[in-house]
């Protein structure tokens, strides 16, 4: 928390837009702009994508054993509710791979973070960049990005600090990875150690700035600082050491001879961060063309206009069944962006589809888009169309909203989301987050945690992901 954010975490609560149309709603406040060159030297993302596939092949070598040995009516690839393997089936998996139990669960888990699997209570599924690992590199992008953003949750945390310590180097390391990214080569470890001190210190700084209410007390962390702003902080090589191991396990990263390098890819997303780009399918031509999905892929950075004009076209070359079942067929993927999009082409179609519509209202990952859809049919006007929808469902939407501007948006359109959220607080938004039981939710809070510049509520939401993701 600085003295240039509120601390107050509050959110304002605004009246929820219909969310699958949010990016375009932004998209169509902001003027378009080049997309920035990556700098000289940046492999090409083809090539980026094959490093990723390298680096990622023990976790989808995994995920695609679950998804061939374990299915509907078969024993589960969780067995306690937590997203981990039971002994039995990684003993299973090591058996029929010719690994160790250690090893598959180490690469489970790598594939959870970089979303090729999700996990809905004591049973997973493939997710929808599994299914596009072979033929789509901007997928298998994304879950690296996914991956790296959750560099925090690869490796334990050491035990021996205290957690706000761990928090506030986690805090500080971006300005770190930056460093080494301009570099551009090896940077001894020492400086780096340097580099963290100083921003830890700034941050610790920052929040003896902030000023409290006359007859009220400071923050335990605020009123016992491991440091103080005069001294530079103690014991922070060994969380350097942490951190650095953590991304030289996800693959951003190199040590060696006290050097640490980013790794292309590692550089590649730092700068994707200071940029604030995202790495989206570019419209096609010929969506008329396509199949569904290809053509909400294709429309995905449309002005919303210009993507109902597509949506109209590509209906009138197919009977309305066909077109609505396609549709419909689209938003049950594993893709939230693609599931928003498919019933903003259904609003497009109107009445013929309302018997589909209805009929998807018991399938929980569709059912909050299928209550909008049907209460705006109804004549219900959109600003008030939320309404329909229990808290649960307004929070499984949030998250799934939330996942799709994390795979497809800019971080400060993650920021601004939270905007809509119906908790009145962010602590009353993580439980219900955690209890909604997204199989996106520890990906969406990893994400909100990296983007969100309030370090004080950054933490919170990363403490969040990693209570989810260890089933804490």
């Amino acid at each position: 928390m600085t003295s240039r954010i509120p601390r107050d975490s509050r959110l304002r609560l605004v009246r929820p837009r219909p969310l699958a149309a949010a990016p375009a709603a932004v998209n169509q406040r902001r003027p378009r702009r080049p997309a920035p060159r990556p700098p000289e030297g940046t492999p090409a993302p083809a090539e980026l994508a094959k490093m990723a596939r390298t680096g990622l092949a023990g976790a989808v070598r995994v995920a695609r054993w679950a998804d061939n040995a374990l299915g509907p009516g078969r024993d589960a690839a969780t067995a306690d509710g937590k997203a981990t393997l039971s002994a039995t089936t990684a003993d299973r998996a090591a058996a029929d791979l010719g690994l160790t139990p250690e090893q598959i669960r180490a690469d489970w888990d790598t594939a959870r973070l970089a979303g090729l699997v999700e996990v809905h209570g004591d049973s997973a599924r493939p997710g929808w960049r599994l299914r596009a690992w072979d033929r789509d590199d901007s997928a298998v992008l994304r879950g690296w990005v996914a991956l790296f953003d959750a560099w925090s949750l690869a490796l334990p945390e050491p035990e021996a600090h205290e957690p706000a310590a761990v928090a506030e180097a986690v805090s500080a390391m971006p300005q770190v990875l930056s460093f080494l990214q301009l570099s551009a080569g090896p940077v001894p470890v020492e400086q780096l150690l340097d580099l963290l001190q100083q921003r830890v210190t700034e941050l610790r700084t920052e929040r003896c700035e902030v000023s409290y209410e006359p007859g009220t007390e400071p923050p335990v962390e605020a009123a016992e600082p491991t440091g103080t702003p005069d001294a530079p902080p103690a014991s922070l090589a060994p969380l350097l050491d942490w951190a650095l191991e953590a991304l030289a396990s996800v693959g951003a990263l190199t040590c060696d001879a006290g050097q640490a390098t980013l790794t292309p890819l590692g550089s590649w997303a730092v700068w994707v961060k200071l940029e604030q780009i995202c790495v989206a399918a570019q419209s096609p031509a010929g969506n008329i063309e396509q199949s569904a999905e290809d053509m909400l892929r294709g429309c995905a950075q449309l002005r919303p206009n210009a993507a109902r004009a597509e949506y109209r076209a590509w209906l009138a070359a197919r009977t309305v069944g066909s077109a609505v079942s396609e549709l419909i067929d689209a938003a049950r993927g594993e893709d939230a962006l693609l599931r928003g999009l498919a019933f903003e082409a259904l609003r497009v179609v109107g009445a013929p589809a309302e018997p589909d519509v209805r009929a998807v209202v018991d399938e929980p990952t569709l059912r909050p888009y299928a209550l909008l859809w049907l209460a705006e049919h109804d004549g219900l006007d959109p600003e008030d169309a939320h309404e329909v929808l229990t808290r649960e469902e307004a929070t499984w939407l949030w998250v799934d909203t939330a996942a799709a501007v994390a795979d497809h948006g800019e971080a400060p359109m993650l920021v601004r989301h939270l905007e809509s959220a119906v908790q009145p607080t962010v602590p009353r938004l993580l439980d219900e987050v955690r209890a909604v039981g997204h199989p996106r939710t520890v990906q969406v809070l990893v994400a909100l945690a990296a983007a969100h510049p309030d370090p004080a509520l950054a933490k919170a939401v990363r403490r969040a992901a990693f209570q989810v993701h260890t089933g804490g």
